[in-house]
């Protein structure tokens, strides 16, 4: 019987991030459990069970991604990294204060960046690196302002990663869709093939056990927009345009 896997999860202390781990630590994982609240991270961590450990930080802070990583390495081996971490807030670009889109590229873009810095040395020999962008990140659409762009540029950074790295860690992408979190609920318009944060886990788990470089979902969603994507911007951009009558 194969050894249970050591799994850090940032963006631990709710919505996907907490489906994530339940559904690890009930197939057994060991989970390193981080989001910036103390309190909810220790919550999560009683409920799991003795063995899974909070550990605070701030990804948007390098300092204490810095030191989480100095813990970090004193656990080990560890078999995967998955950063979910990040920030939302819907409305139309000229809507948008200023200082929270600055606050959302810090977290969601610049976060990941330290991540993929820091996560990797601390990984085993051909163990997992997932960062979590989002079928938003595919073509810019309607009211997906400065959230939508970071999310493209976490696809980018790794698809970089995936090439850099190839030798000696798995880089994964995760690209979900429309999920029931706090952050979702904040939006206004209908959400096509909406899922439970339980659903998506189990379906970025099943993804994550394959060897496709992206998990995506619900594919009756991510299909539709990989197919926009993919067209010219004569055609692309009037379908996206009829998106804001």
């Amino acid at each position: 019987m194969s050894e249970p896997e050591t799994i850090w999860i940032i963006g631990a202390s709710d919505g996907i991030g907490a489906a994530l781990a339940r559904e690890w630590a009930q197939r057994g994982a060991r989970l390193v459990l981080s989001a910036r609240s103390q309190d909810r991270l220790e919550d999560l961590a009683a409920e799991l069970g003795p063995k899974h450990i909070p550990l605070a930080l701030d990804v948007s802070d390098r300092a204490s991604i810095n030191a989480a990583a100095t813990k970090m390495s004193q656990i080990t081996p560890i078999d995967r990294v998955v950063h979910l971490a990040a920030l939302y807030d819907p409305g139309k670009i000229a809507e948008l204060d200023p200082d929270t889109a600055a606050q959302i590229v810090t977290t969601n873009l610049t976060g990941s960046f330290h991540v993929a810095q820091v996560a990797p040395p601390l990984l085993r020999v051909g163990g997992q690196l997932a960062l979590c962008g989002s079928v938003a990140g595919y073509i810019g659409l309607p009211q997906g302002q400065i959230y939508s762009a970071t999310k493209a540029g976490v696809i980018n950074l790794a698809e970089s990663l995936r090439a850099e790295l190839s030798d000696r860690v798995d880089v994964r992408l995760i690209n979900p869709g429309f999920v029931d979190t706090r952050l979702t609920q904040r939006n206004t318009f209908e959400m096509p093939a909406i899922m439970t944060p339980e659903a998506a886990a189990s379906a970025i788990i099943d993804g994550l056990n394959t060897q496709r470089f992206e998990v995506h979902f619900p594919k009756r969603l991510t299909w539709g927009l990989k197919l926009l994507s993919a067209l010219p911007y004569w055609a692309a951009l009037p379908l996206t345009k009829r998106l804001t009558q």
